[in-house]
């Protein structure tokens, strides 16, 4: 590390005022702060004095998401030998994974960091870490076969309509990796959409009896075909179990399947304090309480479908973590964090039931609320003030 530190003190006056490559300044400083902490302290002015700054939070964001993107590498691999009715192994199954998910995290960081580099650029501006985040979220919400050439699409449009367009980070509206995984069911439903994009494996190659479909598509299926009642496990309206489901040995999106990695994650990013468990909480109560409601109306399977599956199944649990949780797009307020996250599981449910043309409804949920964030807060300081107003008046 000496050696690296030396190398870069060497290098930096030529990329500083005055320097050969001075108009480089912004892209030096992103490589020098990405290996090292900023040797810049505050001069004057009130501050806070704290060791978590952007990329410590972002860092720690990535850890917490690591263990659903192995477990994720694993599935691919495992979907795909049991698709080809092929005997596997553990290394077999996560190399295969890895082999598929690689290009995808290249692709999305090349072209996410590519596009910021050329904004700070243009702007003058120093690089923040914020994509550290979002070029491993993109990925990991997609399915493992989507062509290379839509992820770089993808991103670019993430990044620069859903980040840059509002002045990069820490001023977006929007969650950028949502954002990313929206314009593509809408632009290329082809790719993001059906039984087969989920599994790696040819549909022509799968062996007799096996269905690529993913939870949602079976009950949205049973219960379009008239199916009353619900019925897990094989043969039922949703041929994977609960323990299936909340495991993540299902077919998905590369990250999302495995509910309990997900929340092996949010226990590291509760216990840093990087993510906020009250919004968590609520969207999980949120999303209970609404397939409770349902239960008790009735009408067909998916009413049936006991509260609790709409949070194993299908990307709840992953928003819920990592999308609902983004500290840029959500409310601030702590109250707020109480009626946003509630509000997100409210409307996932409604929207998987009433609307199965988007049977993923945390995308759509998320992002509207994203949407409602600053009005729920301004409600939210407003009604403090007002009830400190009267303790005045008392």
């Amino acid at each position: 590390m000496k050696f690296l530190r030396d190398t870069l003190d060497k290098l930096k006056p030529t990329f500083s005022k005055g320097g050969k490559l001075s108009f480089l300044h912004s892209t030096f400083d992103g490589f020098e702060t990405f290996l090292f902490v900023p040797n810049q302290t505050t001069q004057k002015g009130a501050h806070i004095r704290d060791g978590v700054d952007l990329k410590r939070t972002m860092f720690t964001v990535v850890i917490a998401l690591i263990p659903a993107l192995i477990f994720g590498m694993w599935n691919i691999g495992y979907q795909h030998f049991l698709a080809m009715g092929q005997e596997s192994t553990l290394m077999a199954n996560i190399w295969y994974g890895f082999l598929k998910t690689l290009p995808i995290l290249i692709v999305s960081y090349g072209v996410g960091l590519g596009i910021e580099f050329m904004f700070c650029q243009l702007k003058g501006h120093p690089i923040n870490e914020g994509f550290l985040v979002t070029g491993i979220l993109i990925p990991m919400c997609l399915p493992p076969d989507i062509p290379l050439v839509l992820v770089a699409v993808a991103t670019a449009f993430a990044v620069i309509v859903g980040k840059e367009v509002f002045g990069g980070t820490g001023m977006n509206i929007l969650n950028p990796a949502l954002t990313a995984r929206v314009f593509l069911y809408f632009a290329y439903p082809g790719d993001m959409s059906g039984d087969e994009v989920w599994v790696s494996a040819p549909k022509d190659q799968w062996v007799d009896n096996f269905s690529g479909a993913t939870n949602l598509a079976d009950v949205y299926k049973a219960s379009s075909e008239g199916a009353t009642e619900f019925v897990s496990g094989a043969g039922g309206t949703l041929k994977a179990s609960a323990w299936d489901s909340f495991l993540g040995i299902i077919p998905g999106s590369i990250g999302e399947t495995s509910t309990i990695m997900i929340l092996i994650g949010a226990l590291i990013l509760i216990a840093s304090g990087i993510g906020s468990w009250k919004i968590m909480l609520s969207t999980f109560i949120g999303g209970y309480l609404m397939g409770w409601i349902l239960n008790a109306v009735g009408g067909n399977a998916y009413y049936d479908m006991p509260a609790y599956y709409h949070l194993i199944i299908g990307g709840f649990a992953f928003g819920a973590v990592f999308m609902a949780t983004d500290p840029v797009s959500a409310t601030q307020t702590e109250t707020g964090k109480w009626i946003y996250g509630l509000l997100i599981g409210i409307l996932t449910v409604l929207i998987r039931v009433y609307n199965p043309a988007y049977p993923e409804g945390i995308m759509m949920a998320i992002l509207l609320m994203n949407v409602m964030a600053p009005l729920i807060d301004n409600y939210v300081v407003e009604a403090n003030i007002k009830r400190r107003l009267k303790r005045v008046k008392v």
